[in-house]
């Protein structure tokens, strides 16, 4: 079960850079909405709109006490009806996909019990979580399987567990929409396609008390896109079809693999029935390359049909409207959507306007009735971002695709990611400017700290660029400078692109905080 950096970039060798990126590299209606190649399913697929939303289960803890809520999860291969009359095997956590969602108050220390059932090692990194470096799901932390032995590499160094381990937040963060993932170390890609994702709410007394609508008209959105075998199984390009030996994509998918179904919360273009009231959508981009531009389709009368309340960290200070919503993966967008500017009986279509054929349809909210709706609004949401500290230090980070020992991979600053070598060191308590710049689309992520956009190109920040962001959507051949601080916790940390392909393929960086 040894694992190396080494065996990764030997995969890569043979081929020169250009030929490895794939054909095509940018997918979408408007020609580059996407950096990666469709990957066709194998057998057919259901008529949109026929199968009922459902929202993934909220985990119970296994024990509340004085040291905070205590949950236990078991990563284990399950079984899943994601076709209609076919069953597909996935990996999960219990067993689901997506995982059970887990809610955290902030403030409140939340301990996560992973025990490992599966045949390959893993990773747990909380997306958006503020959290010390030896919980945070650092690539070469690897949990490996109850009842194995590692074998130790290069690859190695880092936290090794066997069978179970304790993932320790603090929760030293606001009301926000996170989510938790596989983050092994070139292998990330697969293992989340396989249904290795979960959402994690923090909710907070302030958030509760400004009305926002609430209980079963507050949903989680997980948008996904997949591909099937005739089979039934999920399709996905792997080197190594176990996982276990040999990292990477075929050819033709080492810019990105996309899929040619969206599904919602583990449903293929899901069906909501909804009263005609306000209803709070907290949109997730779980895919591994796709970006989506999201519209309601009528629009409603009378201003946008979004209403935007929060982002990657948080409630935004006040509401800002939309009338579409960009999404790169790993970001979030806490919507509300006030379905009574509707009529009784209408069905509204949230589309991905990025898509074409079976990718430009999410899933329908068929309106039914009208019910009571004392949700509101308000024009203050949560306060306003403080002042800007004074940078200490300003870095310059390039994203690209690359000669990598012979063949095409994607670096930061020219150089493949090594767990050994540390890219950046900040100083606990300071703040640091990072100017990022983009050969293709790169949603890049940093762990540990959230960051203000702070430009992109000669121009300010963008229209989807509000509040505490953790991943920034890199736009092709673009410059965007972010400012991000560095508090509470030092330790190893990384930041890369959030297309899993790209960073299995080597595009991610370690920061050390000291």
């Amino acid at each position: 079960m040894a694992l190396s950096r080494r065996t990764l970039l030997a995969t890569l060798g043979g081929a020169g850079a250009a030929a490895a990126v794939g054909v095509p590299l940018l997918s979408g209606l408007r020609g580059a909405s996407s950096t990666g190649a469709l990957l066709a399913s194998r057998l057919p697929l259901p008529r949109p709109f026929t199968l009922p939303f459902r929202v993934p289960p909220v985990l119970a803890p296994v024990r509340r006490d004085a040291t905070g809520d205590h949950y236990e999860v078991v990563q284990r291969a399950g079984w899943a009806q994601i076709l209609p009359g076919v069953r597909t095997p996935i990996w999960g956590y219990q067993g689901i996909f997506p995982g059970p969602t887990i809610v955290s108050t902030a403030g409140r220390r939340t301990v996560v019990r992973h025990r490992n059932e599966l045949p390959v090692p893993v990773v747990v990194h909380l997306h958006g979580g503020h959290t010390p470096a030896g919980h945070d799901g650092y690539p070469t932390d690897l949990l490996y399987p109850v009842g194995t032995a590692a074998s130790h590499d290069d690859m190695s160094a880092g936290a090794v567990a066997y069978g179970t381990r304790d993932y320790d937040y603090p929760v030293r963060q606001p009301a926000a929409t996170l989510w938790y993932h596989d983050h092994r170390m070139d292998f990330t890609g697969p293992a989340v396609w396989r249904g290795l994702a979960g959402f994690h709410l923090v909710r907070d007394t302030a958030e509760r008390l400004l009305g926002l609508p609430d209980g079963d008209r507050d949903l989680p959105v997980m948008i996904a896109d997949r591909s099937f075998d005739a089979d039934g199984t999920l399709r996905y390009p792997s080197l190594d079809a176990s996982l276990l030996h040999t990292p990477g994509v075929t050819e033709a998918y080492r810019a990105g693999v996309l899929g040619d179904v969206v599904l919602v919360n583990g449903v293929p273009w899901p069906v909501a029935r909804v009263p005609a009231v306000r209803h709070r959508l907290r949109l997730l981009n779980a895919s591994n390359a796709r970006r989506y531009r999201l519209a309601l389709d009528p629009a409603p009368r009378g201003g946008p049909g979004f209403t935007q309340i929060g982002t990657d960290g948080g409630l935004l200070p006040g509401p800002v409207g939309h009338d579409a919503i960009e999404l790169a993966p790993g970001q979030r967008c806490d919507v509300v959507v006030d379905f009574g500017r509707y009529t009784d009986g209408q069905r509204v279509v949230l589309r991905n306007e990025f898509g074409d054929r079976t990718t430009a349809q999410v899933m329908r909210f068929d309106v039914a009735g009208v019910a009571a709706d004392t949700s509101r609004v308000p024009d203050v949401l949560g306060p306003a971002a403080p002042p800007a500290a004074a940078a200490v230090t300003t870095r310059t980070l390039h994203f690209r695709h690359d000669v990598v020992a012979g063949g095409m991979g994607w670096t930061i600053n020219g150089v493949p990611f090594d767990p050994a070598v540390s890219n950046a060191d900040p100083r606990l308590g300071t703040t640091e400017i990072w100017r990022l710049t983009s050969d293709f689309h790169h949603p890049v992520h940093l762990h540990l700290a959230h960051f203000a956009v702070v430009s992109r190109g000669i121009g300010g920040p963008g229209p989807y660029d509000h509040g505490p962001r953790d991943t920034i959507d890199l736009r092709p051949a673009e410059q965007a400078t972010i400012r991000v601080s560095f508090a509470d916790y030092p330790g190893r940390y990384v930041f890369h692109c959030h297309n899993l392909e790209h960073e299995d393929m080597a595009m991610m960086g370690t920061f050390t905080v000291a």
